[in-house]
């Protein structure tokens, strides 16, 4: 198991990489198109649209495989306020909830996003369907991720518990 947990850490620190890597160069095109636009009055449509592209991948790649579950944004008053099992019992029905649902959207997320291979973005010239199939990725991270999360809660992990994190976590 623990070399589950050091393979599971080396990808988390890469996806980390990666997702830093998109934000420098989405700042990168940010200033290109400030520089054209604003100081050489030249047209920046490239370097924006690189920026919006950039943007998207981020908050759905981000949100995909770097995101942890103690970092996501909730109201959890009455979460935090029941005891261990029933928190844990909200959480594996919450869980069953989410992955059913992508789950059923999958299907047409696939026919949709294979389906735009025959637009591209205007300036860069990207295949709308290279360009939204991080989306794929992401309902199936998700659904992952909520699948094992919901498998460590009923074995008796809290969700609420940092104690209980893997090591590196």
């Amino acid at each position: 198991m623990q070399a589950f947990y050091t393979l599971a850490r080396w990808f988390r620190l890469g996806a980390e990489a990666l997702a830093a890597a998109m934000l420098a160069i989405m700042f990168g095109a940010f200033l290109v198109t400030i520089l054209f636009r604003y100081v050489l009055n030249w047209p920046a449509g490239g370097a924006s649209e690189l920026s919006s592209v950039m943007w998207v991948w981020l908050v759905l790649f981000g949100a995909g495989f770097v995101l942890r579950e103690r970092e996501e944004i909730r109201f959890d008053i009455v979460y935090g306020a029941v005891p261990p099992a029933v928190r844990r019992a909200f959480f594996v029905l919450a869980a069953l909830g989410l992955v059913g649902l992508f789950l059923l959207s999958l299907p047409a997320v696939w026919d949709y996003v294979t389906f735009m291979k025959v637009q591209r973005t205007s300036y860069l010239r990207i295949r709308y369907d290279w360009l939204y199939s991080i989306y794929v990725l992401f309902v199936i991270a998700v659904i992952l991720r909520y699948v094992w999360l919901a498998v460590r809660a009923v074995i008796g992990h809290d969700p609420m518990d940092a104690s209980a994190r893997p090591q590196g976590d």
